[in-house]
């Protein structure tokens, strides 16, 4: 990797158990500026968040939109930006990198499956055919990016460890340098460590570990989804209504 894109894939190597890279998930230029002022040394866009931000339902933004809102993010900071830009909006590899590079951001997720979260488990995609287009991603990307595949398999509701590990491994061997099995129960954690030679992104759930104990069972890199959006946006709800 080179520039920004190699000192982000930095970060992910050779965490201490307990201490995992924690990515909170900026929605817009503003609270972008307040993680990098309380000294994260990178920061990972949530797509919901973004979504609510610009009025859109979580999977329904115009990619367009999407492109110009993490421009805006990156832009806002000196630091490191990954974005998760969903399945990748059906754009070809070359037109998605090419428009990730001029957004400004070192990373990306792209996630194995399409439609709105909660839906049915046909929603996953075939995992030979994501593979190779994260392989047609990091052909085209080089060392520009810093590619996080996320699994979806616990989202969609197939808990099944062993799929999860195989696509996992397909999508590391396509070029993937990292792999996020959002949702996958606490207690498979240690597996999955134990199972992928790869940075592990793992979510943090308002009710679940902490960051640090997430880290002790295995996780390399943690985010939060909208989760930090939705905690704001309840505490601005708070202060609105104390001033009626």
């Amino acid at each position: 990797m080179t520039g920004t894109a190699a000192a982000f894939g930095a970060l992910h190597r050779d965490r201490a158990p307990g201490d995992p890279l924690v990515l909170p998930g900026p929605w817009d230029a503003s609270s972008a500026r307040v993680f990098e002022e309380a000294g994260f040394p990178a920061l990972a866009t949530p797509s919901a968040g973004v979504a609510a931000s610009l009025g859109y339902a979580d999977g329904s933004v115009p990619p367009r939109e999407m492109f110009e809102a993490v421009g805006r993010i990156a832009r806002a900071v000196s630091v490191p930006v990954s974005a998760d830009v969903e399945d990748g909006y059906g754009l070809p590899a070359r037109q998605l990198v090419g428009r990730l590079l001029d957004a400004g951001v070192v990373g990306c997720n792209l996630e194995d499956s399409w439609g709105r979260e909660g839906t049915s488990v046909g929603s996953l995609k075939d995992a030979r055919e994501q593979a190779d287009f994260l392989a047609a991603v990091r052909e085209v990307a080089g060392g520009e990016l810093f590619v996080n595949a996320r699994v979806d398999t616990y989202v969609r509701g197939v808990a099944d460890l062993d799929e999860t590990v195989r696509r996992a491994r397909l999508y590391l061997a396509a070029g993937a340098d990292c792999v996020y099995v959002i949702l996958a129960p606490v207690d498979v954690i240690p597996a999955l460590r134990d199972a992928i030679d790869a940075p592990l992104n793992v979510v943090h759930l308002p009710d679940g570990p902490s960051p640090e104990e997430l880290g002790e069972l295995g996780a390399s890199r943690v985010t939060f989804g909208p989760g930090l959006h939705h905690r704001a946006m309840a505490a601005l709800k708070g202060i609105a209504e104390g001033l009626r």
